[in-house]
């Protein structure tokens, strides 16, 4: 063998061992930014707080927590709260009726005592929910996947601060018809209407990273952005997108303090220098989580949390940790 034939094999031996960095996602997507509304149904009927009924705890009693999730009455499966209500109904002796919860992963038959009113109406002394509505930001769209992502966090419910599993869901129009202000501890809010019947995508999941679904709706292909490495990103001038009024989507100036690449969510902390948005939201306020962070023409992340006692700044995720969780 010839020293150039040699030269040869070794090249050809480096371009096999050497790996070459692939990706799960498109280095390309649709830039959000859109107000949308947001539905999620519960995969399980969630207990979110107990009432007195003769100055009892029923479900506290039965060893019933908030956080629970009821999945059958009287060893017949509900999955909403209109079904746990006729499945009580019909199975109630002697003013008891039988459970199954789910506690985490664990599932746990309980006896929950009723209490009947004057109207014949039987109390169980639980508040319930089957689903949440709410309005967040889009991220961004996958256009060769059609998957989308949004919020940049998990839906949690408020009342026991849990996250909620959801069985499905949907992204649909909503219109942005003002701002509450953050002031001081209290953080603000957009204020939106809703419209149900115009649809954007089917919600699959809901993780600490955002939710994540597929775009059912028409796809602009002209408003692609390219996707930023981490090590592209550098304190200073930035930029985020949401909406403040109607369905306009504006971008607003921010500078970047610092970036934290050991932090699960809270990835990049900002402030808002933009005039404009200041002026209109006193800083990050409810409603603007999954907004686009831009920076260099590049997609970076999305706005994540508030921060409370300190209403201009706020945190973001990476906008790869956000592709890389929707596309598993």
């Amino acid at each position: 063998m010839n020293f150039k034939r040699k030269l040869l094999n070794i090249f050809f031996l480096l371009l096999l061992v050497i790996p070459i960095q692939t990706y799960a996602y498109s280095q390309k997507v649709v830039l959000g930014g859109q107000n949308i509304g947001i539905e999620v149904h519960s995969d399980g009927i969630m207990v979110v707080g107990f009432y007195k009924v003769d100055d009892v705890y029923l479900g506290r009693n039965a060893g019933i927590d908030i956080g629970d999730k009821i999945v059958k009455i009287a060893n017949k499966e509900v999955t909403t709260i209109e079904e746990m209500v006729t499945q009580i109904n019909e199975n109630i002796v002697d003013s008891k009726v039988n459970m199954t919860i789910l506690k985490g992963n664990n599932e746990k038959n309980v006896t929950l005592n009723l209490v009947q009113d004057d109207n014949g109406v039987y109390k169980t002394g639980l508040y319930v929910k089957d689903e949440i509505t709410g309005i967040g930001t889009l991220t961004y769209i996958d256009p060769n996947t059609k998957i989308f992502g949004a919020l940049g966090h998990e839906i949690v419910e408020a009342n026991s601060n849990t996250k909620f599993e959801i069985k499905n869901g949907k992204i649909f129009k909503s219109e942005v018809t003002g701002a509450t202000k953050s002031d001081g501890n209290n953080t603000g809010e957009k204020n939106a209407t809703f419209n149900k019947n115009i649809v954007y995508g089917n919600i699959k999941e809901n993780t600490v990273h955002g939710i994540y679904g597929i775009y059912t709706s028409e796809i602009n292909q002209n408003n692609l952005i390219e996707i930023a490495d981490i090590n592209e990103i550098v304190p200073g001038e930035a930029s985020l997108l949401t909406v403040l009024n109607g369905n306009e989507v504006k971008e607003y100036k921010i500078n970047i303090l610092k970036i934290n690449t050991s932090s699960n969510t809270k990835n990049i902390l900002f402030e808002i220098t933009d005039e404009e948005l200041l002026k209109t939201t006193n800083g990050v306020i409810k409603g603007m989580s999954g907004s686009p962070i831009v920076q260099n023409n590049k997609l970076i992340g999305a706005v994540t949390h508030a921060i409370v006692n300190d209403n201009e700044k706020g945190y973001g995720i990476f906008i790869t940790t956000m592709l890389e969780e929707g596309e598993n």
